[in-house]
């Protein structure tokens, strides 16, 4: 496979500040620029699910906020209690909980899946009035515009944009194949 020259790729690697599932030394590390509220990055959640079952060890997944505010009035608030979550250890719990309740992504709603979720709601509520996350959300946007990002979902394998199409089959293909010339 011949890597283009010219292909977007991800200005900020993937670190500490990052959410991942999967070991780090992965040979294969996926990053999705996504937004909550997008039906697209909806549509892509089973669609990395299945990848993430079909590689198991050899895949690292990182999600980074893109919200969309313009377009999806509460992507914002999400993006916050996904990484309010994120600060009690339940990042995962919480995206999940986001991607399959996208119907209802109002603040009470948010509030009511912390609860779910066994987390602090009071912090969460507390966390989420005061934008305790919006720089860190900001800073995962700001990173996906400096990497080329301008629409979710947005998916990089080893640092390089995919620009194919992300169903389930190409997604997966390329992931392998990465995986193969790590």
């Amino acid at each position: 496979m011949s890597r283009q020259r010219d292909a977007a790729v991800l200005a900020l690697p993937v670190g500490e500040r990052d959410h991942a599932h999967g070991p780090a030394n992965a040979p294969v590390t996926l990053v999705e620029y996504g937004d909550f509220e997008c039906p697209h990055c909806r549509r892509a959640y089973p669609i990395v699910k299945e990848v993430q079952n079909r590689l198991g060890p050899r895949l690292r997944f990182v999600f980074r906020n893109f919200p969309l505010t313009e377009l999806h009035p509460h992507a914002q608030h999400a993006a916050e209690v996904a990484e309010a979550a994120g600060a009690q250890g339940r990042f995962w719990d919480m995206h999940d909980r986001l991607f399959e309740r996208q119907f209802a992504l109002a603040d009470d709603n948010l509030i009511e899946y912390a609860t779910d979720l066994g987390l602090d709601a009071a912090r969460v509520a507390r966390e989420l009035a005061t934008h305790t996350y919006k720089a860190k959300v900001r800073d995962d946007f700001m990173s996906g515009v400096r990497s080329g990002v301008n629409g979710t979902p947005t998916f990089f394998i080893n640092g390089e944009r995919h620009d194919q199409a992300w169903d389930v089959e190409p997604l997966a293909v390329a992931v392998e194949d990465a995986a193969r010339h790590s």
